[in-house]
């Protein structure tokens, strides 16, 4: 067994109930932020997404973007040698109506 995936805010990470997953392997900047902010559009504030990257830029650029965008950024953790996991939880924005 490894170590525990711990949140930023210290929450175990497997614990948290994620509401959707999206796989963007294959994907590259920027659509992996654009399809990754589409579906969280889709979702409801406090839901948690789960998106599965293998383009390494996208494992800085698509947290900092959604955190840019509003949202709250649980974790980022490498799954396996070429796939990372990032975890966002949908956080209204004042810029949305």
């Amino acid at each position: 067994m490894g170590p525990e995936k711990i949140s930023q805010r210290g929450e175990k990470v497997e614990s948290m109930k994620v509401n959707r997953v999206i796989n963007l392997k294959g994907e590259v900047c920027p659509y992996t932020f654009v399809k990754s902010l589409l579906t969280l559009e889709e979702m409801e504030d406090g839901q948690v997404l789960r998106v599965i990257v293998d383009y390494l830029p996208s494992v800085e650029n698509v947290p900092r973007s959604l955190k840019n965008e509003g949202h709250e950024i649980v974790s980022v953790v490498q799954i396996n040698d070429t796939d990372w996991a990032i975890t966002v939880k949908r956080l209204a924005w004042s810029g949305e109506e």
